[in-house]
C-alpha cells in the first residue's frame, strides 16, 4: 500500500460527529481528494541545476534545544538560520540594554545553539545567520567569538546595524509619520523602535566571507532569502525569484511549525518528543522542497505545509517585504515519495516590485499590568472562581477610593473550563458541571503602585472567600509594562545600514530599491461554482484544516479544503459575514463602520485567508485574555456547521 493510498484512506474515514442521513456518497469528491494525493506526487527530485539546503533552527526565542543538534548532524545542511524575534522581544531587549549594555540580544542563540556545537559547525562548513542580535548585535557577537577562542575555532562573525530608529526618534515624530491601523501620532512613550530590514544586507555579508551573520530586526524570511541571494546571485529585479525565496523562508521560519507542529490532524503526527525541524532545498530557478532530517517526528505533507502557508499571511496577493511585493495566491505544492517523513515540492510565488517603504514596529507604554491564575476545585467551580474574581475586584476598588486612586483601566475576568472564550457556542452544561477550572484574570492601571495593592488582595481570598481555591499559579502577581505597537511607513533611503566583520566597519548600504505600492484593490470575486444541497451538515474540521495567529491586533485564520471539490461548499458556507457573527463575541466596540472579517482567496492551495479585525483584546502584552494571539481561533472556527449539503466524505 503506498503512502497515496494511505492519505486518501485518512482523508476520507467518516467522522463520528457528522450528521447525515444514509444517502448515496458523491465519489466524484472521494476522486478529487484522490487526484490530489496521487497524481501530485513524485518519486524523485524534481529540482535541476545547482540547489542548496537551508535549516531552520528555531521559531522563536524559546525554542527546543533539540533542533540545531538534529539540523546540524542528520540535515545535510549548508546554512542553519534562526529566528528568534517578534515585536514586543524587541521591546522586551531594549529593557534588558538599558539595564546592562552587555545585554539586549537572544543569549540562548550562543549559550545552547551555537555554543555546544560550534567546532561540528566549523567542520562542516555550515554557515549560520541569526536575527539573535536583538538590539545589540555586537554583544551577541563578542558573546560568540569569546565561545569560539575557547573552542579553538576560528569564525569570521558579521553583524548587521541600521534597523534602530530609537537614536532618530524625534526626527521620525517631526516627520508626521502615524500609525497604520489607527492614524495616531507617535506617542510620547516610545520604548523602541525598530525597522524591518530586508535579505541584502545579510546576502552581502556572506559575500564578504562572514561563517556567521548576526542581524538586528529583519523580516523573519530574510534569514533564508539572504543565502539564496548569495548563493545565485539573483537580481534585484528577479521578482518572481524573490518571492519565491521569501515564500521558502516563510514556510520554515516558525520551526516545527512547518513540520506537522499545531497541525489541525495533530493525533496523526508521529513523535513530537523528537519533532524534526523543517529544511528547504532550493534550486536556482525558484523551486524547492521542503523536507526534515530523516528519523525525526513530524510529517512534511501537503496539508502540513499548506497550513504554514497561510499562517499570519495577511492579502496573500501582496505580502509586503522589503525586497519584493509577494503574490502567493497560484502557488501549488506536491508530495514526493519515498523521503523519510515526507517532502513537499512548492512551485508558483510570484513577485513584484517591492514599496520604497519599509515597515517600522515601535512599541510604547501605556500603563501597567497584573495578571493571576488560580485553580478551584469542588462543586460548583465555575460561580465560585467568577464571584471570587469579582469580590476582589470590587475590595480593590473601595482601597483605591479610599486612598484617591483611579479606577483600573481594563478588567479581564474569564473562567477557563466553562468555554467562556466560545461566546454564544460554549457548551451550556459546563457552567454547572465542572468541578475544577482555573480562575485567570487580569487588570490594567496606569499607575504601578495601584497594582501591587492588586497582587496583595489575591491570596487573602484563600481564607476569607470560596472554598476549594487551592492556590495562585507563580505566587503573587507581578506589575510588568503594557507595552503597545505603533507601526509605521519608513522611507528605505532614510535608512543606513552598516555592516561589521569581526568588529570593522566594511561596508554601507542604503537600498533605494522600490516603488510606491498603492492599497489592494477588492480582490477580483472568483465566480462561485454552484454546489448542490442535500441532506448533510458536516463540522468545518470535517472538510478543511485552520490555523490561526496574529498582527498586532487582528487574527488570521486560514482555511484549507481537505479535497479540492470541498471548497465550493466552504466558500459559500464561510462567508466574511458568517465569519464574522461566529465570532462577534471576540470584537471590540470600534468607530469603524467597516466589515471587521476580510476574506481572501488562496486558490492555488484550495484555500481562503480570513482577517478578523480588532479581534484579540488589544494583542501581546496589551491582552489581558488567555489567548492574546488567537492562536486556538482556528480551533474554535472547527465546529462551525456547513449545513445542506451532500454526502462529501465516504
Amino acid at each position: 500500500v503506498t503512502r497515496s493510498h494511505v492519505n486518501v484512506k485518512m482523508a476520507t474515514i467518516l467522522c463520528t460527529r457528522i450528521v447525515c442521513p444514509l444517502a448515496r456518497v458523491h465519489f466524484r469528491h472521494v476522486a478529487a481528494c484522490h487526484r490530489q494525493y496521487s497524481n501530485g506526487n513524485t518519486s524523485s527530485s524534481p529540482l535541476a541545476g545547482k540547489t542548496v539546503r537551508i535549516g531552520c533552527a528555531s521559531g522563536f526565542w524559546g525554542d527546543t534545544a533539540t533542533a540545531a543538534p538534529q539540523l546540524i548532524h542528520q540535515g545535510n545542511i549548508e546554512f542553519l538560520v534562526f529566528d528568534y524575534l517578534a515585536e514586543i522581544t524587541m521591546s522586551l531587549l531594549a529593557a534588558a540594554k538599558q539595564k546592562d549594555q552587555n545585554f539586549g540580544y537572544a543569549p540562548d542563540f550562543v549559550r545552547t545553539a551555537i555554543g555546544p556545537f560550534i567546532k561540528d559547525i566549523k567542520k562542516k562548513g555550515i554557515r549560520v545567520v541569526s536575527n539573535a542580535g536583538g538590539v545589540n548585535p555586537q554583544a551577541c557577537a563578542a558573546a560568540l567569538q569569546e565561545v569560539a577562542k575557547k573552542s579553538g575555532v576560528d569564525l569570521k562573525i558579521a553583524t548587521i546595524y541600521g534597523d534602530d530608529l530609537m537614536p532618530q526618534l524625534a526626527d521620525v515624530a517631526a516627520s508626521g509619520v502615524t500609525d497604520l491601523d489607527s492614524g495616531a501620532k507617535v506617542p510620547k512613550t516610545i520604548h523602541s523602535m525598530n525597522a524591518y530590514l530586508g535579505a541584502r544586507p545579510i546576502s552581502r555579508a556572506l559575500d564578504h566571507g562572514a561563517d556567521v551573520v548576526i542581524t538586528g530586526r529583519c523580516v523573519d524570511s530574510a534569514v533564508v532569502l539572504g543565502p539564496l541571494l548569495h548563493t545565485f546571485g539573483w537580481k534585484t529585479t528577479d521578482y518572481d525569484l524573490l518571492a519565491a525565496g521569501s515564500l521558502a523562508g516563510h514556510i520554515v521560519e516558525c520551526g516545527a511549525q512547518g513540520t506537522g507542529g499545531i497541525f489541525t490532524d495533530w493525533y496523526k503526527i508521529p513523535d513530537w518528543d523528537k519533532m524534526g525541524f523543517p529544511i528547504v532545498e532550493v534550486a536556482s530557478d525558484g523551486q524547492f522542497v521542503v523536507s526534515k532530517p530523516p528519523g525525526t517526528g513530524g510529517l512534511v505533507s501537503v496539508p502540513t505545509v499548506s497550513e504554514q502557508l497561510v499562517y499570519e499571511i495577511g492579502d496573500p496577493r501582496a505580502y509586503l517585504l522589503p525586497d519584493v511585493t509577494c503574490d502567493f495566491t497560484d502557488v501549488t505544492m506536491k508530495e514526493i515519495e519515498g523521503q523519510d517523513g515526507g517532502a513537499v515540492l512548492v512551485t508558483g510565488a510570484k513577485g513584484r516590485p517591492p514599496s520604497k517603504h519599509v515597515k517600522v514596529s515601535a512599541t510604547y507604554l501605556d500603563g501597567y499590568r497584573a495578571l493571576a491564575v488560580c485553580a478551584v476545585g469542588g462543586p460548583r467551580s465555575v460561580d465560585k472562581a467568577r464571584r471570587t474574581a469579582e469580590s476582589i475586584i470590587k475590595r480593590v476598588r473601595r482601597i483605591y477610593k479610599q486612598l484617591g486612586m483611579d479606577d483600573f483601566k481594563k478588567v479581564q475576568i474569564q473562567v477557563i473550563g466553562a468555554e467562556e472564550t466560545y461566546g454564544p457556542h460554549a457548551n451550556p452544561t459546563l457552567a454547572q458541571a465542572q468541578r475544577e477550572v482555573a480562575l485567570w484574570f487580569g487588570v490594567q492601571h496606569n499607575d504601578r503602585r495601584a497594582l501591587q495593592l492588586f497582587a496583595g488582595e489575591i491570596a487573602p481570598a484563600g481564607t476569607g472567600m470560596a472554598p476549594g481555591l487551592t492556590g495562585i499559579v507563580g505566587g503573587r502577581p507581578r506589575v510588568s509594562p503594557v507595552l503597545k505597537l505603533f507601526s509605521f511607513l519608513y522611507n528605505k533611503e532614510k535608512l543606513k545600514i552598516d555592516l561589521h566583520m569581526d568588529g570593522q566597519e566594511i561596508e554601507t548600504m542604503v537600498d533605494g530599491h522600490g516603488v510606491d505600492v498603492q492599497p489592494q484593490e477588492d480582490q477580483p470575486a472568483i465566480e462561485s461554482e454552484a454546489v448542490e444541497s442535500g441532506p448533510c451538515t458536516y463540522r468545518l474540521e470535517d472538510l478543511a484544516y485552520t490555523r490561526s495567529g496574529d498582527k498586532g491586533n487582528s487574527c488570521n485564520i486560514g482555511v484549507v479544503a481537505r479535497c479540492p471539490s470541498y471548497l465550493p461548499y466552504l466558500r459559500a458556507a464561510l462567508t466574511p459575514e458568517a465569519v464574522e457573527q461566529y465570532f462577534q463575541h471576540v470584537f471590540e466596540p470600534t468607530d469603524d463602520t467597516s466589515p471587521q472579517v476580510i476574506r481572501y482567496d488562496v486558490p492555488g492551495i484550495h484555500a481562503m485567508n480570513f482577517v478578523l479585525k480588532n479581534s484579540l483584546g488589544g494583542g501581546g502584552v496589551a491582552s489581558l485574555r488567555s489567548d492574546p494571539q488567537g492562536k486556538a481561533y482556528g480551533q474554535m472556527l472547527l465546529d462551525f456547521k456547513i449545513t445542506n449539503v451532500p454526502k462529501l466524505v465516504e
